[in-house]
């Protein structure tokens, strides 16, 4: 299995220590062997809508928020790879459709994981290939031994 390390650095002070939440879900998707990715320093950043735009506007010339930003592995700086998430967009979506926060975040981790395992979403096709593999993933998610829980202090 190839070796990767997580550095995680979260950047919104609401969200409760989401270290351990994030390495199991990391852990549990890498130990899946489902969706492979290079091996290295994975690094992920929890962040707000106000930091995501900036970092969209910076690197994709689109100064709105984003739900996942993620970069491709450097494997010449032995990086796996980084993903930044919107824990407001994230807090409001899962609001919007009734879904529990903890789902809505560990899908945009998962979807970020994917982008780095080869999957895209840049149309309909490789869409609904995406799709198929967040559940693949969200259910093997769901049979692992820990459960993955992300909070919000109130």
């Amino acid at each position: 299995m190839p070796k990767l390390s997580l550095e995680i650095n979260n950047q919104y002070s609401a969200l409760c220590a989401p270290e351990a939440a994030a390495r199991t879900l990391f852990e549990t998707l890498q130990a899946s062997a489902a969706f492979p990715i290079t091996e290295g320093e994975l690094s992920i950043a929890f962040v707000s809508d106000a930091e995501i735009a900036q970092v969209h506007a910076d690197f994709m010339d689109d100064p709105t928020p984003t739900d996942v930003i993620t970069f491709p592995a450097n494997e010449e700086m032995e990086s796996a790879g980084e993903i930044i998430v919107s824990v407001d967009h994230a807090s409001s979506r899962a609001a919007e459709l009734g879904e529990p926060f903890s789902r809505e975040l560990s899908l945009y981790l998962v979807h970020g994981w994917l982008h780095l395992a080869g999957y895209d979403d840049r149309n309909e096709v490789d869409r609904a290939a995406m799709r198929q593999a967040e559940q693949k993933a969200l259910n093997i998610l769901d049979a692992a031994a820990n459960k993955i829980t992300f909070e919000l202090n109130n």
